[in-house]
C-alpha cells in the first residue's frame, strides 16, 4: 500500500488510495470496475457514499485516482502496489 490516503466517503475515516483487494472494509461502498459511469461517481460522492474502483493496470489506476470521487483503488496483483504514483501523476 502507498502512504497516501483519501477520505472514505462521509464515513469519517481514511483509507489508502491504493490497496490490495480484500484488505479494506467495503461496507456501504459503491464498487466499480472503472470510472466510465460519471453520473454514478458524482451521485455517490454527493451523498457521501465511498467509491472504490477495481483496476488491473497502471492505466486503470491512474484513471481512477484522477477522479476526486474515488476513495480507493483496489488491485488483485500485489505488484501494482509498488508503482510510483507521483511519477505516474506528475511525470
Amino acid at each position: 500500500m502507498t502512504g497516501r490516503e483519501r477520505w472514505f466517503g462521509a464515513t469519517g475515516r481514511k483509507v489508502p488510495e491504493l490497496a490490495l483487494a480484500g484488505t479494506i472494509d467495503l461496507t456501504e461502498a459503491l464498487e466499480l470496475d472503472d470510472v466510465t459511469d460519471v453520473p454514478a461517481l458524482r451521485a455517490a460522492h454527493a451523498s457521501g457514499v465511498p467509491v472504490v474502483v477495481h483496476a488491473d493496470s497502471v492505466e486503470g489506476i491512474a484513471a481512477a485516482l484522477a477522479r476526486p470521487e474515488v476513495s480507493c483503488v483496489l488491485v488483485a496483483d500485489a505488484a501494482l502496489l509498488h508503482i510510483d504514483l507521483a511519477d505516474l501523476t506528475y511525470g
